[in-house]
């Protein structure tokens, strides 16, 4: 995090005796991979224009479990939940919200059985809430105004969870020209990293998933292919390296979108 950015602890929000609106789950991808650290940094941005009061656990935040889970290791997972659960007890939090749907699943889906019920939003559900609220503009002249986009559906979001409207509702705000995929919402592809295939090799086929899905977003001829998942935005990424589009495509998280447009 540069300087310039107000990330508030949970720790010391306690200190100074006060409960943040939301606690910001940042999550492994967010916090560790360089790319995805931009779509946290982008949220971050928006937050604090919005004047959000709103909370991070820093240090305090482990892995939600969801790789470990669905590979299959559930004594992993549980220990890693229990751990997380008793840290977010001990601070009171009530809601959470994540840039990543596979935490936004883990937590509002698998948590409650060990102990943790939390009111989870996925962030566009919560930048969505935002503009409604009239706490952040979205200015009409914008950089994106007009641009053909197109957006992947992350599967722990969509399928998984019925989010569809609350990314594409932010695209439209920003009044682009949103084109979608043939493949789109319920009939989605997976981009290919779900279910913990991320960290492996894939198996022996005549294409990958994710070059399979980047060619559906190709054939739409976006200029920029929106996801709301840290996964996801790797997997596009690396379909557009592998379709040497790179100079005419580029992947974004819904965030960095809205943060470009803002000029944040």
């Amino acid at each position: 995090m540069s300087e310039a950015l107000k990330v508030p602890t949970m720790a010391e929000c306690m200190a100074e005796g006060r409960q943040p609106e939301i606690l910001f789950w940042v999550g492994s991808a967010g916090s560790y991979d360089d790319r995805a650290k931009k779509i946290t940094r982008a949220f971050v941005k928006i937050l604090n224009n919005a004047n959000v009061d709103f909370a991070v656990l820093g240090t305090e935040e482990s892995c939600t479990g969801d790789v470990a889970k669905r590979a299959g290791n559930e004594f992993l997972f549980q220990m890693q939940a229990v751990t997380n659960i008793e840290v977010l007890n001990a601070y009171g939090v009530k809601r959470i919200v994540t840039a990543c749907p596979h935490s936004y699943n883990t937590l509002k889906n698998e948590y409650p059985q060990l102990g943790g019920n939390y009111q989870v939003q996925h962030h566009t559900q919560f930048i969505e809430e935002l503009i409604n609220a009239g706490r952040l503009i979205i200015e009409k002249e914008n950089s994106f105004k007009g641009k053909r986009i197109t957006f992947h559906d992350p599967c722990y979001l969509g399928r998984g969870n019925s989010v569809y409207e609350a990314p594409r509702a932010l695209l439209k705000a920003m009044h682009v020209e949103l084109v979608e995929m043939k493949r789109n919402k319920k009939t989605a592809l997976c981009c290919g990293a779900g279910g913990a295939q991320m960290f492996k090799e894939p198996e022996k086929g005549d294409k990958d998933i994710n070059v399979l899905r980047t060619e559906d977003a190709l054939e739409t001829k976006p200029s920029v292919i929106a996801t709301g998942c840290p996964y996801c935005n790797t997997m596009m990424t690396d379909g557009v390296k592998f379709k040497e589009k790179e100079a005419e495509v580029t992947v974004l998280d819904v965030a960095e979108l809205i943060a470009n447009a803002q000029n944040l």
